[in-house]
């Protein structure tokens, strides 16, 4: 139950931007320019590390809405965000996101938990300096984002396929025109 009143049709961050539209609509652009914004990184994944961290803060509903976002946008290759989020250690993202990834698991734990090392590593691995700057943007944002949804205990579901659509709309809308849609749903 959610610790403050917010729309009972709307899940997780959705309803608290109900709740205060001032603030999603801020919130909404900044997960706009994050996650389908100009990178060199892909959105897929971009996504999957939105997901992954957010999968490492316990936040279900940012881990299940993220994660279906990235399936939809890897497409065939949507097997790899199960096998990252599932902590399978032969699952092959990739040297160099997998080091991005491992950037985005110490920024979870703690900014200065990441090292030069690290960083040297994602450089060896082939990644850029904006690829690390988004990387850790991202993973930054989203550990702010899993404790705006479960700091006020937002409705979080549980079927899957709640998630799947979700996520489909996610990846094929974006989310800075989302706003308008889930204030029209209050």
């Amino acid at each position: 139950m959610p610790h403050i009143p917010v729309p009972t049709n709307l899940p997780g961050i959705r309803g608290l931007v109900a709740f205060r539209p001032e603030m999603g609509r801020a919130l909404y652009d900044l997960a706009e320019a994050l996650l389908v914004g100009d990178s060199p990184l892909s959105r897929a994944e971009r996504e999957l590390i939105a997901a992954y961290v957010s999968s490492r803060n316990h936040c279900t509903f940012c881990t299940e809405s993220h994660a279906a976002a990235s399936r939809h946008l890897f497409g065939a290759k949507a097997g790899i965000v199960d096998e990252v989020l599932g902590g399978d250690a032969c699952a092959t993202p990739g040297e160099k996101l997998t080091s991005l990834l491992a950037i985005a698991g110490k920024v979870q734990q703690g900014g200065l938990e990441v090292t030069e090392a690290d960083i040297e590593q994602a450089r060896r691995a082939g990644a850029n300096d904006q690829e690390i700057h988004d990387t850790v943007l991202v993973a930054a944002a989203f550990c702010m984002f899993n404790r705006y949804v479960d700091g006020l205990a937002s409705w979080t579901p549980t079927d899957p396929a709640l998630y799947a659509e979700m996520g489909r709309r996610m990846a094929e809308q974006g989310y800075a025109g989302r706003l308008q849609q889930i204030l029209d749903a209050r």
